[in-house]
C-alpha cells in the first residue's frame, strides 16, 4: 500500500508539473481601463499580472479598425507561432475550449491580432470566455506557456469602448498630415472642398494631444508683380492661421510663411496652371510616432 501511493503522488506531481504556466488575473486583480478616449483613438487595456499588457485599439481612420496589442515586461527573445485559444473559467465547468486562430510572436515586438481575429477575441470575453495564447516560453526553457485575458470585469469598460469606437473621426492622421489647399482666383477665399479640408484638419488637431505644430506654407501664381504676389501670400497665410484660430486651435501652435509665385508647381502660362500654383500647403508635426 505504501508503495502504491508513493507511486501514485509521484504521477500527481508530474501530472501538475505538465501543465502549462498560465499568466492570468484572478478575480481581485483583474481590471479593464479605457486608458485612451478621444474622436482619434480608443485603447481598452487589461493589466496581465507578471506577464504585461494587453489592449484593444482601434484608430481615427476611413474604415473601422481593431487591433489587439500584447505587450511583455520581457522582449520576445526570437520569432515564433503561438496558438490562440478560447477557454471557460474554472466556474463553469464543462464548456470546452476552441481555437481561435494562430498568431506569430515577433522578435523584440509586441505580439498583434488584427482585424476579425481581435473582434472575435472581444466577443469571446463579452461572453465570459477567456482568450489564452500558448507557446513555448525562451525565458521557461521552451515550457509551454499561456498568457490569458480575464473576463472578470470586462462587460463595463467594453460598452463604454464600443461608445468611442463610435465616435471616432473617419479620417486618420496620414490622410491630413500632407495637404494642399486651393484658393479663388486672385482672392483669399479657400475653394469650397479647401474650405472643408481646413475644417477637417482642425477637427483632428484639437483631437490630437500629439500634434505639436501645424505649419503653413502659401503660393500664389505668376500673374501680377512679384511684391504684389509676396504681400498676396502673407495675407493669405494669415487668413489660414486667423480661421485656424476661430476653429479652436492656439495661436502658438501655427507657424506661417508666404512664398509668393515661388516654387511653382505647373506652368503659368496655363488657367489650370495658375489654378495649381494657388495652393496652400499645410503639415502636421507630431510629437509621438
Amino acid at each position: 500500500m505504501r508503495i502504491i501511493t508513493v507511486v501514485a503522488g509521484g504521477l500527481l506531481c508530474s501530472a501538475a508539473w505538465s501543465q502549462p504556466r498560465t499568466y492570468l488575473a484572478d478575480i481581485e486583480q483583474s481590471l479593464w481601463r479605457l486608458t485612451s478616449d478621444s474622436a482619434v483613438e480608443c485603447r481598452l487595456e487589461h493589466p496581465i499580472p507578471g506577464f504585461g499588457t494587453g489592449a484593444f485599439v482601434s484608430r481615427a481612420a476611413k474604415t473601422l479598425n481593431l487591433t489587439f496589442e500584447l505587450s511583455p515586461l520581457r522582449a520576445q527573445p526570437r520569432t515564433q507561432s503561438a496558438s490562440l485559444r478560447s477557454e471557460s473559467p474554472y466556474w463553469q465547468p464543462g464548456r470546452g475550449a476552441r481555437d481561435l486562430t494562430r498568431v506569430t510572436f515577433y522578435q523584440q515586438f509586441d505580439a498583434m491580432v488584427e482585424q476579425q481575429s481581435a473582434w472575435v477575441m472581444l466577443d469571446e470575453l463579452s461572453q465570459g470566455r477567456w482568450p489564452v495564447f500558448y507557446f513555448d516560453d525562451w525565458y521557461r526553457n521552451d515550457q509551454t506557456t499561456g498568457v490569458g485575458l480575464s473576463s472578470v470585469n470586462f462587460r463595463a469598460r467594453y460598452a463604454a469602448f464600443l461608445d468611442c469606437q463610435h465616435n471616432l473621426l473617419p479620417y486618420s492622421f496620414q490622410d491630413i498630415a500632407f495637404s494642399v489647399l486651393n484658393y479663388v482666383n486672385n482672392a483669399d477665399e479657400l475653394t469650397p472642398h479647401s474650405r472643408r479640408r481646413l475644417a477637417m484638419i482642425a477637427e483632428y488637431v484639437k483631437a490630437d494631444p500629439d500634434i505639436g505644430e501645424v505649419v503653413i506654407n502659401t503660393y500664389t501664381d505668376s500673374f501680377g508683380t512679384e511684391y504684389h504676389n509676396k504681400a498676396l501670400s502673407k495675407r493669405r497665410a494669415e487668413a489660414i492661421k486667423g480661421r485656424f484660430v476661430e476653429l479652436g486651435l492656439p495661436s502658438s501652435s501655427i507657424s506661417l510663411e508666404g512664398h509668393g509665385e515661388r516654387r511653382p508647381i505647373a506652368d503659368n502660362s496655363t488657367p489650370e496652371g495658375r489654378d495649381s500654383n494657388r495652393r496652400v500647403v499645410i503639415s502636421l508635426g507630431r510629437d509621438r510616432l
